[in-house]
């Protein structure tokens, strides 16, 4: 059964059709040769005359004298495809009808062949200028209706109409309806195949912000600007409010359209998909095209609305000449993530998809409502690869979905670790144990504090949490990070300082932008190893390397406290670190040299199952004769499992007697060799004989 809207289109069409008919018999009666077979391909003398013998058209009469008869019983009824289409873009009746002309080939086959009769040049098979007017019945000399398709008008600027072969005079420029046009006046809403890879679907975040703003676009306010401060929460707000207007949104991601050959051209696209669309267009990040194409940041402010633009950074008013709708969006609290993680698992999986509580598991990670729904789908795909992927999803797998939304930018910057030790692992005094648990207690619980009771501090300061690990080495700092990121969930990311520091003057605070920019938007803990090395103690100037120096260290002390992130600096040589740094820290967490009995867990821990283990091997002797740090002893550890296993057929694998006193006295030896340390009897005691 046709469709009303097919059937109205249809009837437009039959009434062009009619004036084509009419067209062509009128150019019948005053040609000298129908019957030619090379018409349109050569002019006979006999033309050229007759061109020749012509005159000027008269003048263009009055338009409002056009009769649309024929288009008013055509329109009459309910609304179609075209009459909304018309509606929405501000077509006037002339519109319409150049757009059926223009349209009538993509429709029927036959008018190829009449519209290359009607232009007298068989390869020319669209309608012209000059034959769209003329088939409205409007003069060519009719600047109102020549303008109908000149940049200004709604057919050009929304691109319904593409003016084609711009080096020919006006009249007989080809004129196209985009495909993506023609497939919607029949009724197919497909999305513009070139605006496939640069779309996304945004999920709704509605709140009082949504609805405020829904408000504001229903009174015609056609462009705003959304300032972000959360994890693409404007985006969701403003699909959110064009869904209260019955609206849907067109989502445009601007980081994807800078890379594309033609970032302008697809603005138009977008423009007219949201027109075909009834929908609003939303794009995000500003900053992507600002710098680079402002052109076409200013192309899109200037389209047609609602247009919401989505950015970090304050309104330029460089970039249009309208007057945006200024807005914030407020970030999340942790109470309203956990309910975006609750409602997203609800929907995807049901009331049991989850056997965790995302209150304990995801309530720290900053991510927007899109990101959220992708995380659950993300944990779901992983879960497949699990012991029960028919089962409910575990804390693992839901961490595990939201890491995956981290971008991949910061590790060209700093090295990721994926976190394998939990605090079973760490074998350190208990008071630094207690303090490294507050320290992952205050990243899990910063939102509550900071933003749901109110207890950020003002001065334009972030939300960050910054530690100080000071201590020896080998006392266990870096696993102590990689602990905390492990029980937040989070992956570690170790900042390589020959990545950062460079001899030329600024060059180094550059690096360290990139960095911090690129961790403002990731889950995860930064650890800056060697920390003095670029949080240095400010001296006195007495040449201009001091006075630069100076600079770099108060670029890091103001960066860091508008950092966002969890940073985790970590040095040996804590009597370095400027005591401005200090004063901005949230926790300072002293690492000392194990005692005897730490020395002994970490022996019996590094020596553990599956490593086999000879019947003479005395842990108690090592711990209480080698004073070595945790780094070293791990490090003996692993040399004395490399010598057993190079014992070849000695090597008894049944039984799993194979590392013995022989193979750790050996390992301790070539430790104190790297450590510039003697070798004693009272030290190696009865054991002396075993060392080489």
């Amino acid at each position: 059964m046709t469709s009303p809207g097919l059937a109205h289109l249809l009837a437009r069409a039959a009434l062009v059709e009619d004036r084509v008919r009419s067209v062509v018999a009128h150019r019948r009666e005053g040609d000298s040769s129908p019957d030619d077979p090379f018409r349109g391909l050569y002019l006979s003398e006999e033309v050229v005359d007759r061109l020749l013998a012509g005159r000027m058209p008269d003048p263009p009469a009055d338009p409002t004298r056009r009769e649309r008869a024929d288009e008013a019983a055509a329109t009459a009824g309910a609304p179609t495809g075209l009459r909304r289409l018309a509606s929405a873009a501000g077509l006037s009746g002339l519109d319409s009808e150049l757009l059926l002309v223009a349209l009538l080939p993509d429709l029927d086959s036959r008018f190829e062949k009449l519209y290359g009769y009607l232009n007298d040049d068989v390869t020319r098979r669209r309608a012209t200028v000059g034959l769209a007017l003329e088939l409205a019945g409007a003069s060519p000399l009719d600047a109102d209706a020549r303008s109908r398709l000149s940049a200004g008008a709604p057919l050009a600027d929304r691109a319904l109409v593409l003016v084609e072969d711009p080096e020919r005079p006006f009249l007989t420029r080809s004129l196209r309806v985009p495909d993506r046009v023609a497939a919607h006046l029949l009724g197919t809403d497909t999305v513009d195949p070139l605006l496939v890879d640069v779309t996304s679907d945004v999920p709704p975040y509605d709140g009082p912000l949504a609805g405020r703003l829904a408000h504001a676009l229903g009174a015609g306010v056609e462009l705003t600007y959304l300032r972000e401060s959360g994890a693409g929460t404007a985006t969701a707000i403003a699909v959110a409010a064009l869904q209260r207007l019955g609206r849907g949104a067109l989502c445009l991601d601007l980081t994807r359209v800078a890379q594309e050959p033609d970032p302008a051209g697809l603005v138009d696209v977008a423009g007219r998909e949201a027109l075909l669309r009834g929908a609003g267009l939303i794009v995000e990040p500003a900053e992507a095209i600002a710098e680079a194409a402002p052109a076409t940041l200013r192309r899109l402010a200037g389209l047609p609305g609602p247009v919401v633009i989505v950015g970090t950074s304050t309104w330029d008013p460089r970039w249009s000449n309208r007057v945006p709708l200024l807005a914030e969006t407020p970030a999340l609290g942790a109470a309203e993530r956990v309910a975006l993680w609750s409602r997203s698992l609800a929907h995807s999986l049901g009331p049991a998809g989850s056997e965790v509580d995302p209150q304990e598991v995801t309530a720290h990670f900053v991510l927007g409502p899109a990101q959220v729904a992708r995380a659950v789908q993300a944990a779901r795909t992983a879960a497949l690869l699990g012991e029960s992927p028919d089962g409910p999803l575990t804390a693992a797998e839901l961490r595990r979905g939201a890491r995956s939304q981290n971008a991949a930018g910061l590790e060209r910057l700093a090295r990721r670790i994926e976190p394998e030790v939990g605090w079973a692992d760490l074998v350190l005094p208990e008071p630094v144990l207690r303090h490294l648990r507050d320290v992952s207690a205050r990243a899990r619980y910063r939102d509550r504090v900071l933003h749901d009771w109110r207890m950020r501090r003002g001065g334009g300061r972030g939300r960050g949490i910054t530690s100080l690990f000071a201590g020896d080495s080998g006392t266990g700092k870096t696993m102590s990070a990689e602990v905390i990121a492990g029980d937040l969930g989070l992956d570690l990311y170790t900042v390589n300082l020959a990545t950062v520091v460079d001899k030329y003057v600024g060059e180094t605070e550059k690096n360290l932008e990139r960095i911090f920019a690129e961790a403002s938007g990731v889950n995860a803990v930064l650890l800056f190893d060697e920390a003095d090395a670029i949080f240095g103690k400010r001296s006195e100037v007495r040449d201009a390397h001091d006075r630069y120096a100076n600079i770099e260290s108060a670029y890091l002390l103001q960066r860091m406290e508008t950092f966002d992130g969890l940073a985790i600096l970590a040095t040996n040589l804590r009597a370095n670190i400027d005591d401005a740094f200090t004063r901005r820290l949230d926790a300072i967490v002293d690492f000392p040299a194990p005692t005897e009995d730490l020395r002994l867990a970490l022996w019996d821990r590094c020596l553990a199952p599956p490593l086999p283990r000879s019947d003479d091997l005395d842990l108690s002797f090592c711990a209480r004769a080698f004073e070595l740090s945790g780094g070293n002893i791990r490090s003996a550890a692993i040399t004395a499992a490399y010598l057993a296993a190079g014992k070849g057929s000695e090597v008894d694998l049944t039984t799993g007697r194979a590392v013995g006193m022989t193979e750790v006295i050996t390992a301790v030896q070539t430790e104190y060799r790297k450590l510039g340390r003697l070798i004693h009897e009272r030290e190696f005691g009865q054991y002396l004989s075993l060392v080489r």
